[in-house]
């Protein structure tokens, strides 16, 4: 039986007592169906995961008591995930898949051709959290509220940003991949595309770089797991 991984704020430190929130206490009793003295993991990116005892739970709340340090917190690549605000369940699935894939920030952002015109950050973080508790990840992605296009990249630090430009001449990611160094982003516009004027605009900006994903025309939310999985991939193999 797999042992439950629980994300805490923290300070974590052995023989800490640590308080469940009650979305954890409720998925360890009513899901998992765990009670007092189970085995749990409490893990943050600041101290690392720890061994811990479920020692309380009662309905919406509970607590655990750490024991000893399993993993000592490691830095990991900063890859910023931008995409359109998508309907719920899309969105709801990118951000989940997002952070299984290392993503550090998950942005969503406001274009001309948007199917919603904000996202949920409470329920997103939420998402995010119980995905990197699954994936075995110690940090947890922070989830931006959705701003328009033009505000983020206005406010962009200058970081590479790679940008998912369906039928517009650019060269293939993995093409680019190479050279590509953490902090960097990935942009993935709304499922009619991005209008010729954002795309007009995204070209001029120094820091940015279009790429195509292949002759296919991907869903937003299967085009920012594909980009987001390939950049992944070659920010680790040159760690």
């Amino acid at each position: 039986m797999s042992i439950p991984r629980l994300h805490a704020d923290g300070p974590l430190a052995e023989g800490a007592e640590i308080a469940l929130t009650p979305a954890q206490a409720h998925h360890i009793g009513t899901v998992m169906r765990r009670a007092p003295g189970a085995e749990l993991r409490a893990f943050n990116a600041v101290d690392g995961e720890f061994a811990a005892e479920l020692t309380a739970l009662r309905k919406d709340r509970g607590a655990m008591r750490l024991g000893a340090q399993l993993r000592a917190p490691s830095p990991e690549p900063e890859l910023r995930a931008l995409v359109a605000a998508l309907k719920r369940e899309a969105m709801d699935w990118a951000v989940e898949k997002a952070t299984e894939l290392g993503a550090t920030l998950i942005q969503p952002v406001l274009t001309r051709r948007c199917v919603a015109d904000r996202s949920n950050t409470q329920r997103l973080a939420g998402i995010a959290r119980a995905a990197a508790e699954q994936c075995e990840r110690l940090s947890v992605p922070v989830i931006g509220e959705s701003r328009p296009l033009h505000a983020v990249l206005d406010a962009w630090d200058g970081a590479p940003l790679l940008v998912a430009a369906e039928r517009r001449d650019a060269p293939p990611l993995h093409a680019l991949l190479s050279g590509t160094h953490a902090p960097c982003g990935f942009l993935v516009g709304p499922e009619g595309g991005f209008d010729r004027a954002e795309l007009d605009d995204l070209a001029r900006r120094p820091f940015v770089t279009l790429a195509t994903l292949g002759p296919r025309i991907l869903r937003a939310e299967t085009a920012l797991v594909a980009g987001l999985g390939a950049i992944s991939f070659s920010l680790d193999a040159h760690r």
